[in-house]
């Protein structure tokens, strides 16, 4: 079984000029894109940097609180901690799955007519 690539092609893609870019930028299908993404990535993002914030100063102003043992040698602030990578990953998995459901569709679209596609 071959693995090799196969050889360049040797037609040149045309290249979407200043005016075409403008034009899609411009489209309502490309603020409708944006506004999707935007939608999303800014209300998690900063509702992630507040709990991080919360997290830190917790640990700077709140040492009794934070030291609260709940059972055995696990603390509050171990369990925070721990929480901080968990919403990292769940966020990750979400925003994953906006992308490929809302994001990724309208722009394969837009990258296909750009490109000649469609």
């Amino acid at each position: 079984m071959a693995t090799e690539t196969p050889p360049p092609s040797k037609t040149s893609a045309q290249l979407p000029s200043t005016e075409e870019f403008r034009a899609v930028q411009e489209s309502a299908e490309f603020g409708e894109l944006r506004r999707s993404y935007r939608s999303f990535a800014f209300p998690l993002t900063v509702a992630f940097i507040a709990w991080y914030l919360l997290y830190v100063l917790l640990s700077n102003y709140a040492g009794d609180f934070m030291g609260t043992k709940l059972f055995g040698n696990i603390n509050v602030a171990f369990v925070l901690g721990v929480a901080q990578f968990v919403t990292t990953f769940l966020i990750a998995w979400w925003y994953s799955r906006h992308a490929a459901a809302k994001l990724d569709p309208k722009a394969d679209a837009i990258k296909s007519r750009m490109e000649g596609g469609a």
